[in-house]
């Protein structure tokens, strides 16, 4: 049996790791990414196995949609050297930190709980609260922009590269829209 595990959207930094499946020091068979393998700028994705695994496809049988592309290999190589570089996974580690442990201070009769990883934070609101889509919407009006999940839970995804003033920034803002009735 394979362990697979999907890195799409936690993977490269995003949790203040490289890989989200690092802080449970287990090393997959298969890892799939994308999205920040690019750094936004082109479509591409990868699977990261060993050549055992790997070894086993031969050409042909196997396609991919943006499989085989040197610019989108380039632009990959590019961002990976730009979040070591620049100190990405760290910056997303810190002010993920710093960022939740704020959140967590607000005190809001809607939220419910604060958790997360990283940039990579989820704010849970109580259900008699309306659900998360009105606090969503109205962090949308100040500027911050936030997704709904589940009904009652706000995902907060700033990018890698936000500084400690731009999270205090929309700290002032995201206390105003949890105090709102």
């Amino acid at each position: 049996m394979l362990l697979i595990a999907d890195e799409i959207q936690t993977g490269l930094g995003r949790t203040g790791s490289l890989f989200a499946c690092d802080y449970e020091k287990v090393r997959p068979d298969v890892m799939i990414i994308g999205k920040a393998l690019s750094g936004g700028f082109y479509p591409v994705s990868a699977v990261l196995s060993d050549r055992r695994l790997l070894g086993l496809f031969q050409p042909g049988e196997h396609g991919s949609t943006f499989g085989g592309n040197p610019l989108a290999a380039a632009v990959a190589r590019t961002a990976l050297r730009v979040l070591r570089e620049e100190n990405m996974i760290e910056n997303a580690a810190q002010l993920g930190e710093y960022f939740q442990e704020q959140l967590t201070e607000i005190p809001s009769p809607h939220v419910k709980e604060v958790r997360g990883k990283g940039l990579l934070i989820g704010v849970e609101v109580n259900p008699d609260s309306g659900g998360a889509r009105r606090f969503c919407e109205a962090l949308k009006d100040r500027g911050i922009l936030v997704k709904e999940t589940h009904e009652n839970v706000i995902r907060f995804a700033p990018p890698l590269i936000i500084d400690r003033p731009t999270v205090d920034w929309a700290l002032v803002h995201i206390r105003e829209v949890f105090n709102m009735r």
